[in-house]
């Protein structure tokens, strides 16, 4: 399977106001920018932002039945949550390791321990997709 993910702004200006189904983002500049429309080969998307010293965090989980913002971003790390070799672009970043995805969902899960059910479902359809 693939996986995205997008960028969403700064962190700092932005998680406080981020809702689930968010199509744009606030820039440094003031100025609102669009997101552009998430792949359509992307099982889950991963919205990320970037805080303060150049660190970037997830801080939104969707699939094709729930979107889910997260009350406590996760920093990534990137050999664990995105592969060897990935690199986060402008543009979304699209990762095909399942095994790797997983890690990072469950690492969501472990830093967002009070994460609503729906974050929970996304964790088990992505294992059941892995299954076949």
């Amino acid at each position: 399977m693939r996986h995205a993910f997008m960028y969403h702004g700064g962190l700092e200006l932005n998680h406080a106001t981020l809702t689930s189904g968010a199509k744009s983002f606030t820039g440094t500049d003031g100025a609102v920018h669009m997101l552009p429309p998430w792949p359509e080969s992307a099982y889950l998307r991963f919205g990320y932002m970037e805080k303060a010293g150049k660190k970037f965090c997830v801080v939104r989980v969707a699939d094709a039945t729930a979107d889910v913002v997260l009350k406590n971003e996760l920093v990534i790390e990137p050999g664990r949550h995105m592969g060897f070799g990935v690199r986060l672009s402008p543009e979304p970043t699209m990762i095909e390791d399942d095994a790797t995805v997983l890690t990072l969902v469950e690492d969501l899960l472990k830093r967002n321990p009070e994460a609503p059910l729906e974050l929970l479902k996304i964790r088990d359809r992505l294992k059941k997709m892995m299954a076949k």
